[in-house]
């Protein structure tokens, strides 16, 4: 206990000797009040921390006043916390809180290294707010008190990072952090975790990501936005209750956004069938689904990688597609002389169904999405940018398109023709922008546009419009007028 020496005044009522000379017989005295100052040992901490008191011993406005004034969190209402004690091997107490809102300090760094979430005490007295090994990173923004008895008092980094009893709490904390987190998530008002989730979604990723003892507890609380949850984000629990007779594996796509990632021709395959498609709308996205090899027994697939496998071709499938290879072997061959360097090679596709082309990359390739990434950061780095290789996908075709089926007209008349070229350019230049990816030359592009533009106009000019042109150049094209000169 700490005892200070200290002042107090109180006030006692005492009766008033000059108010009561006068006082009849029988009547009540009057009374009045004065100061007594008394000078003594005063104990300051009377009231036990709120960590050590025991559980069904605090209010719910108690363990929030402790939040806000711990954590200098005035404008935040928690959204969780648990108290708890782990007796046995390891003795400890400790207050987990998970905010409402997204700290400041995290807000422009998600692991900023001055943020202080975890303060640690051994036996009663503060140690040290910054130790990192108490908590993995991706529980930065979970904020709390950790008292134990196990510890040295003169505790340090070296020491920390060959305890044991860290090691344990370590992992009783991170246990008890992802129960907070399925309370959330199994809570009858689904804003809750939609918050949460808005909050502090790409801490679980990182999670995923980095923390492979956990992984398998933290994937059934990622959300992701899909081909048919609209506004509302969806679960791979969700996903697998949705998915119709006879699919056997979860399906997502990367792109910029959800309307970026919707377009993708690859879309269509899967749509067209009843299949819902996952959609990775951020960087941190493609890393984590690609360190998610399977859910509950059914393997997660890019849907953008080479040979997509529906598992229903049959022997009428593969007959089918041998003879559209035969068929449209001139456009397959014309199509990789033009964009040899572009793209792998080009494919017959039975999959696609309202796009003449899609780009899809081979079976260890590069989404389009990370190779902005990766560009970006080797420019910034002072590189140049250049993925080489990395960058060729494979165009897939839809021999059922007009597009396709017009080109290959153009390709056995006019093979040569200029015409020819810019068409086929100009398809496989839409199906790069549809499928995610960027067109290499945008000068290029607009020349090959507005050829075509012009070709079209010429078509729809009337005849007798262009006679009268015809006439007017011939008119335009006779001796030239001699100017009048005035004097």
């Amino acid at each position: 206990p700490i005892k200070l020496f200290k002042e107090t005044t109180e006030y006692e009522k005492v009766p008033d000797e000059e108010a009561n000379k006068d006082l009849e017989e029988g009547e009540e005295p009057k009374m009045k009040t004065i100061p007594v100052t008394k000078a003594e040992y005063a104990e300051m901490n009377t009231q036990k921390p709120i960590w050590l008191r025991a559980p069904k011993e605090v209010e719910e406005d108690e363990y929030k006043e402790f939040y806000k004034s711990a954590f200098k969190a005035s404008y935040d209402e928690p959204q969780k916390w648990t108290h708890f004690r782990l007796e046995g091997q390891v003795d400890f107490k400790a207050l987990l809180y998970i905010p409402g809102m997204l700290p400041f300090e995290l807000s422009k760094d998600m692991f900023d290294e001055n943020a202080r979430n975890i303060r640690l005490y051994v036996k009663r007295v503060f140690i040290n707010d910054k130790f990192e090994e108490i908590m993995p990173r991706w529980l930065k923004f979970v904020r709390g008190v950790v008292d134990s008895d196990d510890l040295p008092l003169n505790v340090s980094r070296e020491i920390l990072q060959k305890s044991k009893v860290l090691s344990i709490i370590n992992k009783r904390l991170v246990r008890k952090s992802i129960d907070m987190f399925y309370d959330i998530a199994e809570d009858e008002d689904e804003s809750k975790y939609v918050m949460f989730w808005n909050n502090f979604g790409k801490y679980l990723k990182v999670g995923v990501i980095e923390d492979d003892k956990n992984k398998k507890d933290l994937i059934p609380l990622l959300r992701f936005f899909s081909s048919k949850s609209g506004e509302e984000y969806t679960s791979f629990s969700q996903y697998i209750e949705g998915m119709p007779e006879g699919q056997k594996s979860i399906y997502y796509v990367t792109g910029e956004g959800k309307k970026n990632a919707m377009i993708q021709p690859v879309v269509e395959k899967l749509t067209s069938r009843g299949y819902e498609v996952l959609l990775m709308t951020e960087p941190l996205d493609e890393i984590t689904i690609e360190a998610i090899n399977e859910y509950k027994d059914f393997k997660v697939l890019d849907a953008t990688k080479e040979g997509l496998d529906l598992e229903d071709d049959n022997e009428e499938k593969k007959k089918e597609k041998e003879e559209l290879n035969e068929k449209y072997a001139d456009i397959l061959e014309f199509l990789e002389v033009e964009l040899k360097g572009k793209v792998q090679k080009v494919v017959v596709s039975t999959l696609l169904t309202d796009s003449p082309a899609a780009l899809v990359q081979g079976a260890y390739g590069v989404s389009p999405t990370m190779q902005r990434y990766m560009k970006a950061q080797s420019v910034a780095s002072g590189g140049d940018g250049n993925l080489g290789a990395m960058n060729q996908a494979v165009l897939e075709i839809n021999p059922k398109h007009p597009i396709v089926q017009d080109l290959d007209v153009m390709i056995k008349n006019s093979k040569s023709s200029d015409e020819t070229r810019n068409f086929a350019m100009l398809m496989y230049d839409v199906a790069s922008m549809t499928s995610g990816y960027e067109v290499s030359d945008n000068g290029e592009f607009a020349q090959r546009v507005m050829s075509l533009m012009t070709s079209k106009a010429k078509q729809d000019i009337p005849e007798e419009d262009t006679v009268a042109v015809d006439e007017k150049k011939e008119d335009d094209s006779g001796d030239a007028i001699t100017p009048e000169v005035l004097v």
